[in-house]
């Protein structure tokens, strides 16, 4: 893989295609940007873990105002991707956006005062943002869980699809079918092994984040992109200021052949297009020694 031009302010999403711009990501905020062209422009914020005035100026270098924002979808309700902000922001003048989250997070959505008339919760039979398809799957993380996503939006040209996960725990067998083939994939790549079991950490937080349920490793990552992938970029999210570094996280992807973009805590990603690709049909293998045997097709990524 290749790393990424650093963000520029000129580059912008296709009027009619799919984009994605990370604003944020790391410890102290998560927030990322979803554009879905034609007319009327869909506009989805991934996690709100930057206080609201911070994201209105990051939209706003891009030409993004308050009241385009339709969706703020949470993966999760953890500070970091939830700002306590929001809470008096969305009841303004500024904001319209639905707020979108975890059925399991009403609970912790209600106390922390999230749930308006203009919340809609949702569960892994998924939910539609206008034209585009989000399709979640809940993994493992502290004791709530987070929701790791397959976007999708049908075109002519095909399908443009955008998986994201962060905060998953580990990498299982239904997070891997759940992203197989997308076109463009954001995950985590947290921290370096080497890094945290040196770190002055405590011992509870190491292994809340090591032990299953709380962050992917640089090399988790790097498997789990290996057995899902994606056909067009990796977006990697999350790195731990205290526990990794952008090198490391390049050199694990070192040689391949997808170009990738390591998102930042301080500044924004460039706009990473979604393209619009065909399905990718595979087929079980033809078993021989059977003269009846044929191929059977399998499933459609």
């Amino acid at each position: 893989m290749t790393d990424a031009p650093p963000p520029t302010e000129l580059d912008a999403p296709r009027r009619d295609g799919v984009a994605l711009r990370v604003l944020a990501s790391g410890s102290r905020g998560n927030c990322s940007v979803l554009v879905s062209g034609g007319s009327p422009r869909r506009v989805t914020l991934i996690d709100g873990g930057l206080s609201p005035s911070r994201t209105r100026r990051h939209l706003a270098d891009v030409g993004i105002q308050p009241h385009e924002v339709d969706d703020i979808v949470f993966t999760h309700l953890d500070t970091d991707h939830c700002h306590a902000g929001w809470v008096s922001a969305l009841r303004g003048h500024l904001w319209h956006a639905r707020v979108r989250m975890l059925h399991k997070h009403r609970g912790r959505g209600e106390r922390m005062g999230l749930l308006t008339t203009r919340t809609e919760l949702f569960d892994e039979d998924g939910f539609q943002l206008g034209a585009m398809r989000a399709h979640p799957v809940v993994m493992s993380h502290d004791s709530l869980g987070v929701a790791a996503f397959r976007f999708a939006v049908d075109s002519q040209d095909g399908v443009a699809e955008l998986g994201f996960a962060t905060d998953v725990g580990r990498v299982t067998p239904r997070l891997i079918d759940h992203m197989k083939g997308v076109g463009v994939l954001a995950i985590e790549s947290n921290y370096c092994p080497r890094l945290q079991e040196s770190s002055g950490r405590p011992a509870f937080l190491k292994r809340r984040i090591m032990g299953g349920s709380g962050h992917l490793s640089n090399q988790e990552c790097a498997d789990a992109v290996s057995r899902i992938e994606p056909r067009g970029h990796v977006v990697f999210l999350h790195l731990s200021q205290e526990c990794n570094r952008p090198s490391l996280v390049s050199a694990e992807h070192a040689g391949g052949d997808i170009p990738f973009t390591i998102s930042d805590q301080h500044r924004p990603t460039r706009w990473v297009p979604i393209p619009a690709l065909r399905p990718v049909v595979r087929t079980a293998p033809v078993v021989t020694g059977n003269l009846f045997t044929q191929s059977r097709p399998g499933s459609v990524a």
